[in-house]
């Protein structure tokens, strides 16, 4: 794993004052140019949460989808998406959360997965955790349980990590393959 952070570190790109001035924005683009280090991001989800261990896999928008679908994909598991509020054309479980900056919703189907079934999220970014655990209230509210929450990069200290152990996630249940302080 440490040979794994240690390109993660080497291939993000870390652009300052995007998309406002004052933030260090985190750039996965040069991963997703990677296709080995795409596999090796992806065989590192999958050994921590066996694919035997979740029924679905849900990502959130919108880099999630690109992560959460690559994951499903390789363990023969169904995807469905976390998306902004209005942009699902069928019948939708939402769930309201608070950014550095605003208040926004997100939506699941509510036929995205069977009530009980194990769920695996997956994100690119964990910051200061509100979309997270939105998706966390979004899974619970559609019957499902939450195996884990697979990150390419937590954000440290922003507060992320602490707001999803107040939503019941516990430590053992999330995977960061790489962190910023």
């Amino acid at each position: 794993m440490h040979d794994l952070q240690s390109k993660l570190r080497k291939t993000i790109r870390s652009v300052p004052d995007f998309p406002k001035p004052g933030i260090l924005f985190r750039d996965i683009t040069p991963v997703l140019q990677d296709p080995l280090l795409q596999t090796r991001c992806v065989e590192a989800v999958t050994r921590a949460f066996p694919p035997a261990g979740f029924d679905a896999v849900g990502g959130i928008e919108a880099r999630g989808f690109i992560w959460g679908a690559l994951v499903a994909d390789a363990a023969q598991k169904p995807f469905f998406p976390f998306r902004k509020a209005g942009k699902l054309p069928w019948k939708t479980h939402r769930a309201a959360y608070s950014l550095e900056y605003g208040e926004a919703e997100i939506e699941i189907h509510t036929d995205a997965f069977e009530p009980g079934a194990r769920i695996l999220i997956i994100d690119d970014l964990l910051a200061t955790g509100g979309t997270a655990v939105a998706a966390v209230e979004l899974v619970q509210q559609a019957g499902g349980d939450i195996v884990g929450i697979a990150l390419l990069i937590e954000l440290a200290g922003l507060g992320g990590r602490e707001k999803l152990g107040e939503a019941g996630i516990k430590e053992e249940q999330l995977l960061r393959l790489i962190t910023y302080e």
